[in-house]
């Protein structure tokens, strides 16, 4: 029986995904083999030794100790792309409420309340105060083109905006999924000296935080339009309003209110609502619970942020044992779980390795059950972090 802790309110139809009858699922739980979690701040938690996996039902992991994790041997999965459609409409939106005042707008139409028959009139009078502009054929600017920025690349060529995108890490399928009228700038101020509307669409690494800055904003056109839907850290909210007290930014819609942001006319906060939809919820509640099931079931690592890939046919040979192994990237460790397997007179039946940055992940298959002492000796091997049997 796996136990499964939940951090936080988990799409319903997502957990149904868990075999009752092998598992148990629970806020509240007592040595849980994996964690499922939102948005609930595990940065300071004290996890039991026995939790194996961390399942984020979404893409960013800000919230997870992901480094201390690693060191751990734990498995940090996250959900790329469950999410994509909701986040890529919402961008949609912020687009044109960055063009057309229509917030402001209904705000003062709100004040004509009592005025009767006059209010046709007044608001016919009134709306040359809120004009704004259209998309077609302005120049959007997407930096980061994975599973979201993608997406909206692709719509805003539908709503009729010249596209350019900047990935400098675009991966094959991502460029596959682009319209082939989506540009490649070669560089990121290319994008920025271009683009009447920029949008974000990239992690928050120590490489990315306050990408938008005084340095980038220099580079853009004025009169520019920046939406961030991605990560509040990616812009600094002093240069943006800076820039927008002397016309270079026309405005900004973020969905990451802070108190330097609020009550200016040219800024739209919202309440980070990206993925607040329950189409997305249980997208990423269904994502994160087969990624769970497979590495907890069959070891199989797919969609992790700290662990390499690693695939294996889920089916374990009749009696015989899956050892799920991570170590330290280091030379000389793989021989070593074959000799000891071999002293121990041990038939691999299957065996594959992969490795990621400072870590290495082994699915090893073999014929029979492998006993306690056998995994106590893979245990102790200098570089390995911890040893696993999944037996059939």
């Amino acid at each position: 029986m796996y136990k499964i802790q939940t951090l936080d309110r988990i799409s319903a139809k997502g957990l149904d995904n868990f075999p009752r009858d092998d598992y148990e699922i629970a806020s509240e739980i007592v040595k849980p083999d994996a964690i499922l979690v939102r948005s609930h701040d595990m940065l300071n938690m004290q996890l039991d030794p026995t939790v194996k996996a961390i399942a984020r039902a979404g893409a960013g992991v800000n919230n997870i100790p992901v480094k201390e994790m690693s060191q751990k041997g734990v498995v940090v999965f996250n959900t790329p792309g469950a999410n994509a459609n909701a986040v890529k409409e919402l961008v949609v939106l912020a687009i044109l409420l960055a063009s057309r005042p229509v917030i402001s707008a209904n705000s003062w139409v709100e004040t004509l309340k009592g005025k009767g028959a006059e209010i046709a009139g007044l608001a016919e009078k009134g709306k040359k105060n809120f004009i704004g502009q259209e998309i077609k054929d302005k120049t959007l600017g997407v930096i980061g083109l994975g599973a979201i920025g993608a997406q909206v690349a692709n719509i805003a060529v539908e709503l009729g905006m010249n596209v350019i995108g900047y990935d400098p890490y675009l991966s094959i399928d991502a460029a596959w999924s682009l319209n082939h009228q989506v540009k490649h700038a070669e560089t990121l101020d290319t994008l920025l000296a271009k683009s009447d509307y920029i949008t974000v669409h990239v992690p928050e690494t120590p490489d990315t935080k306050g990408l938008i800055n005084t340095g980038t904003i220099k580079n853009m056109k004025d009169g520019v339009r920046i939406i961030n839907i991605a990560r509040g850290g990616l812009v600094n909210n002093e240069d943006v309003l800076a820039a927008i007290k002397t016309g270079k930014i026309a405005g900004m819609v973020t969905d990451f209110a802070a108190e330097e942001l609020l009550n200016n006319e040219k800024v739209i906060c919202m309440p980070h609502l990206g993925a607040s939809t329950p189409e997305a919820e249980e997208n990423c509640a269904v994502m994160a619970v087969k990624e769970l099931r497979d590495f907890l079931e069959a070891g199989n690592i797919e969609h992790s942020v700290n662990f390499p890939r690693c695939h294996m046919d889920s089916t374990i040979p009749v009696g015989g044992t899956r050892l799920c192994i991570s170590n330290k990237n280091v030379a000389g460790v793989v021989s070593k779980f074959t000799s000891v397997l071999g002293d121990a007179q041990y038939n691999i039946a299957s065996m594959i390795n992969q490795n990621r940055n400072d870590l290495a992940y082994n699915l090893i298959d073999v014929d029979g059950k492998v006993d306690d002492a056998t995994i106590e000796k893979l245990s102790k091997i200098d570089g390995v972090i911890n040893v696993r049997p999944i037996y059939a």
